[in-house]
């Protein structure tokens, strides 16, 4: 009778946690937040990066994804932890483009050579002038959430100035 009754209360103290006010909250914080702009404003923010990495000698980072895609949320919540936030923040500006549901800024894929056909999130690297250093051309980050961190950590160190 011990084991039939232990799967039991272990279900209903995963019921309980999870309809907790606290941790209900936690949840539709997370789920309201939104990475991504709209999508009209990535050509003006992607003018405004460059203008500022000439100004701080950066490199860009263009993130394009959506505000749907899980493996999009897995790399912000990557791109917001150690030693990831000071070597993005230190060698970097991020611009996130919304590509909606692959039906928006196309263009700015294509011009930076990301194909989206091959998933999302997907990252290009662009030097102060704005020519690009790197584009994913494999769908490299669209498993994020297979992925470690330390990947990113990896891929911020190598393409650093």
């Amino acid at each position: 009778m011990k084991k039939a009754l232990a799967p039991r209360l272990s279900n209903l103290a995963l019921l309980v946690a999870l309809t907790s006010p606290v941790v209900a909250a936690g949840f539709q914080a997370a789920a309201a937040k939104d990475i991504y702009p709209d999508p009209a404003v990535a050509k003006d923010e992607l003018k405004a990066a460059l203008v500022k990495a000439a100004k701080e000698h950066k490199r860009i980072i263009l993130d394009f994804g959506g505000n749907w895609c899980g493996d999009c949320k897995v790399l912000d919540h990557y791109f917001r932890q150690e030693p990831n936030a000071s070597l993005l923040k230190k060698n970097f500006i991020l611009v996130d483009v919304n590509i909606g549901r692959f039906d928006q800024n196309k263009d700015i894929a294509k011009t930076y050579g990301v194909p989206l056909e091959k998933g999302v999130p997907a990252l290009a690297v662009l030097d102060v002038d704005g020519r690009t250093l790197f584009s994913q051309k494999k769908g490299e980050f669209e498993s994020m959430r297979r992925l470690e961190s330390s990947a990113l950590t990896d891929f911020l160190k190598h393409w650093k100035q």
